[in-house]
């Protein structure tokens, strides 16, 4: 699988932060902080190749690199859970690829989910009138 960078979080210190990737296979690579609290896990249903990350709202500002204009609107799957932190609960497939994984760096406390493109389109709202929901 090849990747495209499309870009980090906005406000991240120290160059490790959620990063967003466009691949070759009509989907997209979403690095985001490890979820490990009891709570907010037990609001997904987990398969045994999926899992779940956390990323900051601004991630998606990204997505236009990639033809995707616009804001998500949507809080439907992938998106699974908003905080009160701007940030969201992204749920995929995890990542195993061997050739895509050797071009990422992924601090200790991230992971990354492969998650179609449609199903990322499908949040979005063009236009100068959208806004975050």
């Amino acid at each position: 699988m090849a990747l495209r960078f499309l870009g980090k979080d906005a406000n991240s210190v120290g160059g490790d932060s959620p990063t967003l990737y466009a691949t070759d296979t009509d989907t997209f690579i979403v690095q985001g902080w490890i979820v490990t609290d009891p709570d907010l896990l037990a609001k997904v249903t987990l398969d045994a190749d999926q899992d779940v990350v956390e990323i900051p709202f601004n991630l998606f500002d990204h997505l236009a690199k990639d033809g995707l204009p616009g804001v998500v609107t949507s809080w439907l799957p992938p998106i699974v859970h908003v905080t009160d932190r701007q940030t969201c609960l992204i749920h995929g497939t995890r990542v195993t690829d061997p050739e895509a994984l050797t071009h990422m760096a992924i601090p200790s406390h991230e992971s990354c989910v492969e998650v179609p493109r449609d199903a990322i389109a499908a949040l979005l709202e063009e236009g100068d009138e959208a806004h975050h929901a």
